[in-house]
């Protein structure tokens, strides 16, 4: 296991970093300072289906910053798993990589030291350093889970300030441990995983079956999406139900309650101070996380002798693969 330092660097001591997060479709890298500020960013169109061209996107963003601020290594968030030395991209499911050596192929392009990690373990150390996992004296808490509700269920884990990578590099894929035998089939090859359940992609599937199966109170989604199931997305349910649409509120509110249940699961392995959750889902706000809360009270093991982790909202939202891969890089 990698011990990463939990403590503040001290800021005349670390230079600035360069966090970068490699996504399907586009490449955002920035300039971080000490305290988890970004600079100055720039951004790129993902040239998925090249590897070498992915680099070669990458090192021209990075010699852009390079012309206006001075900063020492590199940090890379990638969507895939990342071998536990934080060189290779092993596998990534929607990009051209295959036991893929990044960081030697970035290094060689942009003369600067280069640290790869999961996309969801970076957002995790964002929040946990200067987010979500701060108290209200602006310490860093030392446990922490962090779960992003995007198009799939990412996970990170930070315990006694240590980010946990496993043995190779694999840990935490919350999103994957099997919550319901033989239900729904997931994309990793297995059936019944917390994704299927708690993310946006469950959240669509939920509302086109609303939708197909002709109840009324699919009315004004389908109204919403001219008639067609299939022009569904997470954000024009999110927006209805924030309007104060009851059918909309009530498939977030199912998401919700699986989420309950998910976190509780986590709870009994990790025992951490504070959830944070993050994604696109968590914009729901508490249509979301009320109905998870009612949900991890009602699941939580030992419940009549503890209480429950706060759930607490990420704050750095797009920019936490920036933050903490740059973070990751310096410390």
């Amino acid at each position: 296991m990698v011990e990463l330092a939990a403590q503040n660097p001290v800021p005349h001591a670390v230079p600035h970093a360069v966090g970068v997060d490699i996504g399907g479709t586009k490449i955002a890298a920035g300039v971080v300072d000490h305290r988890g500020e970004i600079l100055v960013q720039t951004r790129r169109e993902t040239p998925a289906s090249h590897p070498s061209a992915i680099a070669d996107a990458v090192a021209d963003a990075v010699a852009e910053l390079r012309t206006t601020h001075v900063f020492g290594p590199v940090g890379v968030a990638a969507a895939g798993f990342v071998d536990a030395a934080r060189r290779q991209v092993v596998f990534a499911p929607n990009l051209a990589w295959r036991d893929e050596p990044l960081a030697d192929h970035l290094e060689a392009r942009i003369d600067a030291p280069v640290v790869v990690e999961n996309d969801a373990n970076a957002a995790a150390w964002a929040e946990y350093r200067f987010g979500g996992g701060l108290d209200e004296h602006g310490n860093a808490v030392d446990d922490l889970v962090m779960l992003t509700l995007g198009t799939g269920l990412g996970g990170g884990i930070v315990t006694g300030g240590v980010l946990q990578r496993g043995a190779n590099g694999a840990a935490a894929e919350l999103g994957h441990v099997r919550a319901v035998p033989g239900g729904r089939a997931c994309g990793c090859g297995n059936s019944g995983c917390w994704e299927q359940y708690v993310a946006g992609n469950a959240l669509v599937r939920d509302a086109r079956d609303l939708l197909l199966s002709g109840d009324p109170g699919g009315a004004p989604l389908l109204a919403a999406v001219g008639g067609d199931p299939e022009a569904v997305t997470g954000p024009v349910v999110t927006r209805l139900a924030q309007a104060g649409d009851p059918g909309c509120a009530r498939l977030l509110a199912d998401v919700g309650r699986w989420l309950g249940e998910a976190v509780a699961s986590f709870v009994a392995v990790l025992d951490p101070e504070v959830v944070v959750i993050g994604g696109g889902v968590s914009s729901a706000g508490d249509l979301l996380l009320g109905p998870a809360r009612v949900s991890l009270a009602a699941n939580l093991p030992g419940r009549t002798h503890r209480e429950p982790p706060p759930l607490r909202t990420a704050t750095k939202g797009n920019d936490a693969g920036i933050i903490g891969a740059a973070d990751l890089a310096r410390v």
